[in-house]
Parts: C-alpha cells; structure tokens; sequence
C-alpha cells in the first residue's frame, strides 16, 4: 500500500508513523496479529478497546499486533485499480500474510465494512470458503459490543469473543499459536476453541430450516451456550499508557477508562444490560494512568469515560486533581454526556473556570409517563435543578436528547418535549438569561438482551410523522432548535439488530450493491438494502415487528449475563410504568448477573444498609439482608416497595450510610465478578442554586475574558529557530497535523513552552511555508517561545527520541524573540525518477523551461483565479550526475525564488513537467525534496 501513498486521500492515515506505535523484527515473531476496526482511520484510532488489546498482544514479545482500518471508497477503488491489497499500517503487510484477523463490531451497520476489508485482503469472505491450512489464510476473528446479536455475520467470522477480551483473546492466539505449532487444520482449531471461556463458534451451530427465527442448534454436546466472559477486577486489568497517537481522529485526546458496566437499568439501554456488574477504578490508579498516559502521549485533552461518569464514586476528586494539571500544563478537560442530577456544585463550578461550550443532558422523553416507562429515573425537577445550575454558573446553552419511538409513545408524549425544551429554556424564571436549548432526537431501536428486545420498532413513515409533529411544535420557537437523526439509518438499524442467519445473505448481497460505510450519511442508501431482502425473501416488517414474549429469539443460545426472567419482569413493570431502583442504590434486582437462582454466577451477593448497596466489592455485616436480595427472585411487590422506600438520586440516598457500613470484609475466594466500586471515596454532594432576596436565580455571567493561565505560561524568556528533516512516511503528514505531532512531542519533552492568551491559549509557535503532502524536506523549521531559557541542545537531545520515524531535529538556534520570524525569499529542491529515461526527459522537460522568456500559470485560489508568471520563479538549475545522487542515475536540483511570490512546489514541478502529461503513474515515482533555505540576508541553510 505505502507505494501508493502519492494518490490516496489522507495518505498519513496509511503511512504508520504515528507515536507509540509497536514494531518488531518479523523474524523474532511467532504470531502476527492484525486489529482491524471497520471504518475510517480517524473513527478506529478514536476507539479505546482497539488501543487496550493492541497493548495486551504487544506485550508478548513473540506476538506482534498490528492496526488496519477500513479504506475509505476512494482509497479502497485505489488498491483495486492497482491490484494491491490492505496492508496492515505498522510493517505494510498484507492482511493475507498475517496469522490472525481480528475484528472489533460496535455496531451493526459496520456489517458490510467487515466484508470489504476481507475483500480488499483478498480473504474468502465465508468461512466455509477458507482453507484448512492455517498459515494460508488467517484465523478471523471478531469482539466487540455488538456481537451478543450479530447473527448476520456469523457465516463470515470463524471465532466470535463475547464480552470483556482482555483474557479472551489471549486465550484464543495461544491456542492458534498452538495450532500452528501443531500443524492442525482450521477444523480442528474451531473444535478445540470451544472450551475457551467467552468464545463463540458459529459454525458449531446450525440454523432450523423450519423455525429460522429460533436459536441455532448446537452441534456439539458439551457447547450448547456460549457465555459473555467478563474480568472481575478492572483496577489491576492491563491498561495502555503508551497510546498509539494518532495523526488525526475524531476524539483526538487521551481517553481513561474510570469504570465499566452500568446498573441504572435504563430500559432500552444494550450496554447497560449486558455490561454489569459495575467496575471501578481505584482514585490511585486512575491519576497514575492520567500521569503516565500524558507522560507518553503528549495530548492536551482528557476525557473520562465509562457507561455512566457521573456516578463515578470519586468523581469530584479525580476531576479538581485533573483541573489542577490541566492549568498548569495548559491540558483540556472533557466529560461526556452527564446523566441529569450527576455532578455537583463544585465540580460545574471548576469547570465554569474553563472555557465554556455546550452540556449535553439526556432525559430521553418528555413526560413523566415515559420516563418512568424506560426506568430513566429523572424527572421534571431533577432536570430543571440542573439546568439552574448551568446558569448559575454562567452557561447559556445546553444540549437535551430524546428518543422517539419509544413504547407506549404518544403524541402527548411528543409534545412533552417541547413542553420541557420551555421549560429548561426558562428554567432562571422571569427577569433572567435564558438557555439556548437544541433537542436532539433519535429514534428508538429495540435491542437484544434488554426489556424491549419483544417491541416492535415503528416504521421509518411513523419516524418521519413524528419527527414532522415536533419539528411543527419548534417552529418559530426563540432559543430553541431541532436536530434528529435519519429515520432510514434507523430503520436499517432496526433491521439488522433483531436478525437472525438469513441476514447473512442480504448483508452479502448488500455488500455487493456497493453498500459501504453505512453510518456515514454521504455514503448511507437505503434502496440496496431492500432490494437484497426482497431478493432472498424477507421483508424489513418481519425484522422490525413485535416477538411474543417468552418465544424463542435468534440469539437465544448465547448467555449475556442477564436471565430472561429479568427482562421480563422489567417489561412488565415498564408497561405499569413502575420504576426500577439501580441495585447500587437500593435492593438487588435479580437481573442474573448475580449469584442467584435466576442466573449464571457472576458476583456475590452484598447486603447493605437502608438499600444502599456497598460499594468497594466487600460484604457489609452492619445491617440484615432485605428481603429483595434473598435467593429467591423478588416479586413486583418487593421491587415496588423497595423503590418507592426513598428518593431516586444517588446522591440523597448515600448520605443515610452509617460508618459503621464502611468496615470490610473480605469476600470469599471462590467469588469471580462483583461490583467493584469504593464506597469510602465516594465525595458528592447536591446543592441548590443560589438565589437572590426576591427568590430569583443568581446567574453568573457568560465568560467575557479569558480562561485563568498562570503568569509564568506567558513569559516569553526565549525564541528558537528548530530545524528538522522530514522524510519517508513524514513526508505525507499535512502542516496541520505536522503541528499536532510537534507539538505533543513538545510536551511530553516537558519544555517549558510559553503559552499565548485569550480564550484558547496555544503554545507560541510559528511555522515556515507549508510543504506539499508528499513532498520531502531535509531544511524545515519552526519558531518556538518557551518561558525558561534552554541550552539548544538540550531541546534537540530531548526532542529527537519522541519524533516519528523521518523526523528529526538537525539544528536549535537562538532567535531574537523581539522580531516576527522571516521566511526565506528562494528555496532549493532536488528532483528525480527512479529510470535513467524518465530523468532524462525530466532534463529536456527544464532546458524547454529555462528556454522560454516567460511562462503565465493561472492557478484557483480561495480569492478567485490568479495568474503569474512563474519563469522568473526559476533562479537556477542544474543536473547531477549518478555519483553525486544517490536516489536515481540522474536527477535536477533547482532554485525556486519566492521573492515576488509563492507557489506550490509541487504545482511549480507540475508546470515545468507539463509536456510529459503528468500521469497518475508518474506521479507515485516522482521524488521530490527540499534541500535548503536562503533567506533575505542571503544566509543560507544549511
């Protein structure tokens, strides 16, 4: 691939020469690994378990795991047009020649990206294609969130990882490094990977041709029901510090995992079903990861993730000790979308420090009926409170989701959102700011493994009236706007969600059509969708229509962790419009994923006082066990009564645990999986907004100055002129990812950068004349201020290790910091091509240019065509000779003269070579490279 990098859109994003990246000698190598994520380079680096597994792989020394992203059409139309094919990033390797694929699916319309990736590798795309021989195709794998319910893709993957695949994985390459060793065939393989705890062989079960929505039957005896596989303790789990970095990404900032599983038990919610029970990180490790993670990164942004931040036990901790570095070291700070009521003062009052964007607030439904429904467990007053709160502190604009669709919807339910867009918009009262509000809706998608897996989703045409019903409600509305989610996107959503095997052939056909990168709107098209249902006989009404419950569903055979009796009982309860307390808080709920008679064994037991679960994985022997955390599975009686015994937020309800709760003790070895949370670190506390004499809210002003910097950032002690080289895949960065990459390796050198001021302060630096992508250069600069003075080379001797292979630093020289820096009036570059003929046309090409008294080139810029005349751009030229060059038997240096304005060197070089026509198979061989500077003074470098 990397001989094509000249023609591919984004051609950094396939070079891998990002930060941190792992490369071994593939000779010392007994298996090669490659993690492919199924879209876009800058979707894929943003996704934190590829990072997590890449560490763990990596860590073997005879492993090496390697990336691979999905092309985007254009690339991918590329390496077919040249029968070239996908290659992992680290070593250009294709994905043909490694050991094992392994993909990870977060959801269901990556379905047909898996198959173009195997397509582009030239990889059969069924298993049942795939040769015995294990070293002539790879093993492929998959993991991810979304495979407790990917049936569809069960025919194209030959080992499915359910549930948490730190231990999983490992588990499976040991066994295929044994198979290799061993000589065993692919069969024999997939056979013996069955007993591998949270592995699942689709081939090892087979569809009814009579009951097709029913679960596959298992072939073999003793594997009838695959299981999720979780890691009980995620505080001693392997987590990277050394991130790969990427060159560009969605979320292009360090993501720390602080906890992982949710049991608020919101109804529609998949990953808060199947992700219990809930881990936590201790304070301690988390602010060791921040410190090393920052430490080998380099970023300037943090963000904590997990299901549910908010209910983070230390969260106000961790946050003032990560506000703190963030000021000192000009670092962001990112949460996520905050469930309602979440956060306290303190903590929205630190970040009203910083700069102030939009908050995102997720009540899901407008009324109170539906809400209770989903068991989201906000209501009005809940919501209102916080908006309060926002403005208190000086935010004007909030963002609030709904979700539309829901069961048991209706109109009145749809009105209530706006009804309560008004009232968050208003939530000051009379006389006061008011909130800019914009509703977000999306449509509901039943899901698997949740209390609405039975619902029938409604039609794309009632998605479209409905979204039309608010859309009329907004209209006109000040302070408030709408935005809403395709409505066909979810249809095809719901489609494949609820799908069993015969999926499989439509997702093919799908494929097929040209129907790739599904979620991206400027690809997404509907119409091949149905056509491949049409042609294997379904319908999208069979798909998306209601199940009975207690009928047999397609992924029955597989065991997530939660009982069917469960989801039953909290489908009743939504349909009586009952809320269901979360077990942390209150009494357990025999969902399953506990220790009972209802389900697998997943965690103990743990009664605690006044319904307060505890929350540092200990039993408590403070209080008796409730009634409701018996054996025996609660009656709606006993669930009701426990909910309805004390308020729905958190945070009212732990303030009622005695001391003497805290005391532990120790758990019985024989118990794997727990919630591990940490009662004694748990620091938040909810407040009322202030308010004036006459009971008006006392809003703070929106910022008009400048987040705080500490006077030491702007001192401006020094200035330095950095010279470095930049070759090979660094050729192929742009200038605005070039200054990502400097300046995170600035950082993490720990130079004392000085910092701009205003609203975003940024590290003083000023760059020279953007090269071209893919043009080479060995005289480079950039301008650096730093607010202590450095020897020069010291800031060369600590940048130099934390380049990306074809950087380095050449030359540090002091500046005078009172002047802006010049730019060089000429510039010298050498050219070539790789044959003798094709330089010695590229000679005739120049002594034609050099002829010619004048030549006007006109050339489209952002204000409009301008034209020049760029013969007297060429000051000199000459050729060298074989000896002289080491690149090519001949090649052309050149002096281009700026001084009466600048162009392109890549456009100049195109000019000149116009005669030859500058084919697209010319331009991946032509090499051209920036050798030195001359600047006004006629100094020149080097």
């Amino acid at each position: 691939m990397r001989s094509l990098l000249p023609l591919l859109p984004k051609p950094s994003r396939y070079a891998g020469i990002e930060d941190n990246v792992c490369r071994k000698d593939p000779q010392n190598v007994r298996l090669r690994v490659a993690l492919a994520f199924p879209d876009t380079y800058d979707v894929g680096m943003s996704y934190l378990g590829q990072k997590i597994l890449y560490n763990i792989v990596n860590s073997r020394p005879h492993w090496w795991a390697e990336r691979v992203m999905a092309p985007e059409r254009e690339a991918g139309d590329i390496l077919r047009a040249h029968n070239t094919p996908l290659a992992t990033l680290e070593s250009d390797t294709p994905l043909g020649q490694t050991h094992c694929l392994s993909f990870s699916i977060t959801h269901e319309l990556c379905y047909t990206n898996v198959l173009y990736m195997l397509d582009l590798a030239g990889i059969p795309l069924r298993t049942a294609n795939r040769p015995q021989d294990l070293t002539a195709c790879p093993l492929v794998i998959a993991g991810g969130g979304a495979l407790l319910s990917a049936e569809p893709l069960t025919p194209f993957i030959d080992v499915m990882v359910l549930g948490d695949g730190e231990e999983s994985l490992p588990d499976v390459l040991e066994l295929l490094e044994k198979a290799l060793d061993s000589g065993w065939t692919r069969e024999r393989l997939l056979l013996e990977a069955r007993h591998i705890p949270g592995v699942y062989v689709p081939s090892l079960f087979t569809a009814r041709p009579e009951a097709p929505t029913a679960p596959p039957v298992p072939l073999m005896p003793d594997y009838t029901r695959p299981a999720r596989r979780i890691v009980a303790d995620i505080n001693n789990t392997p987590y990277p510090a050394k991130q790969v970095v990427p060159v560009g990404a969605v979320h292009n900032r360090l993501s720390l995992e602080i906890a992982r599983g949710c049991t608020r038990g919101c109804r529609f919610c998949h990953a808060g079903m199947v992700y219990r029970p809930v881990r936590e990180r201790s304070l301690e490790t988390i602010q060791t990861l921040m410190d090393d993670c920052l430490s080998e990164t380099g970023f300037d942004e943090i963000s904590f993730l997990s299901l549910s931040t908010g209910d983070f036990s230390a969260l106000k901790t961790l946050c003032f000790s990560a506000l703190d570095r963030c000021a000192r070291e000009q670092i962001g700070l990112s949460l996520p979308s905050l469930r309602v009521g979440s956060i306290d003062d303190e903590i929205i009052e630190r970040m009203a420090d910083l700069r102030r964007t939009g908050c995102t607030l997720a009540p899901e439904a407008g009324s109170q009926r539906l809400r209770d429904v989903i068991n989201k467990g906000v209501t009005e007053e809940d919501l209102l409170l916080h908006a309060q709160k926002l403005l208190e502190h000086g935010w004007r604009q909030v963002k609030l989701y709904f979700m539309i669709g829901l069961p048991t919807e209706t109109d009145e339910d749809l009105a209530a959102i706006t009804e309560t867009c008004l009232k968050v918009r208003d939530a000051a009262g009379r006389g006061s700011p008011r909130l800019q509000v914009t509703a977000a809706l999306s449509p509901f998608v039943p899901k698997p493994f949740t209390p609405f897996q039975w619902v029938p989703q409604i039609s794309q045409e009632e998605i479209q009236r409905r979204v039309h019903f608010v859309r009329q409600q907004f209209k006109g509305v000040k302070f408030l706007k709408l935005r809403w989610h395709e409505p066909a996107m979810s249809h095809l959503e719901g489609i494949l969600s609820r799908a069993d095997r015969r999926m499989a052939d439509v997702v093919e056909k799908a494929y097929r059509k040209g129907s790739i990168f599904t979620s991206w709107m400027e690809h997404f098209a509907l119409d091949p969708w149905l056509e491949a249902l049409e042609e294997c006989g379904l319908s999208a009404q069979e798909c998306t229509g209601e199940r009975q419950p207690g009928s047999p569903l397609p992924w029955g055979h597989l065991e997530a962790g939660i009982s069917e009796e469960f989801l039953l009982r909290e489908w009743q309860r939504a349909l009586g419009e009952k809320v269901t307390d979360d077990c942390r808080y209150g009494a357990c709920r025999q969902c399953g994923a506990c220790d009972t008679k209802v389900g697998p064994s997943r965690m103990p037991h743990t009664p605690s006082p006044n319904g307060v679960a505890p929350l540092d994985g200990s039993l408590r022997d403070a209080a008796p066990q409730s009634e409701a955390s018996s054996s025996e599975a609660p009656t709606d009686a006993q669930i009701g009564a426990a909910t309805d015994s004390g308020p729905l937020a958190h945070n009212a309800q732990e303030q009622s645990v005695p001391a003497s709760a805290l005391q532990d003790t120790p758990l019985p070895d024989s118990h794997q999986h727990r919630n591990r949370l940490i009662f004694s670190q748990r620091d938040q506390r909810a407040h009322q907004p202030s308010r004036d004499e006459e009971g008006r809210l006392v809003c703070r002003p929106p910022a008009s100055r400048p987040p705080k910097i500490t006077a030491e950032l702007t001192v401006k002690a020094a200035q330095y002129r950095i010279w470095h080289s930049k070759a090979g895949g660094c050729a192929y960065l742009s200038q605005l990812e070039l200054q990502a990459v400097l300046d995170r390796a600035l950082r993490r050198a720990g130079l004392p950068m000085a910092f701009s001021q205003g609203f975003h302060p940024m590290p003083l630096m000023s760059f020279g004349r953007a090269l071209p992508v893919g043009v080479e250069s060995r005289a480079e600069w950039f301008a650096l201020t730093l607010h202590k003075v450095l020897p020069p080379q010291e800031i060369a001797d600590r940048l130099n290790p934390l380049l990306p292979l074809g950087m380095e630093i050449v030359r540090v020289e002091f500046v005078d910091k009172s002047h802006r820096t010049e730019q060089a009036v000429a510039e010298a570059f050498c050219l070539s091509l790789p044959t003798p003929e094709e330089n010695r046309q590229v000679v005739r090409c120049f002594e034609d240019f050099a002829a010619l008294p004048e030549l006007n080139f006109t050339r489209d810029t952002k204000k409009g065509p301008r034209t020049a005349n760029i013969r007297a751009m060429l000051r000199q030229w000459e050729t060298l000779a074989q000896e002289q060059h080491e690149n090519a038997p001949e090649a052309v240096t050149f002096v281009a003269d700026w001084s009466n304005g600048y162009l392109s060197p890549l456009l100049f070089v195109m000019a000149i070579l116009q005669p030859l026509g500058m084919p697209d198979t010319l331009r991946p061989r032509l090499k051209l490279v920036k050798t030195a500077q001359l600047f006004a003074d006629e100094k020149l470098y080097p």
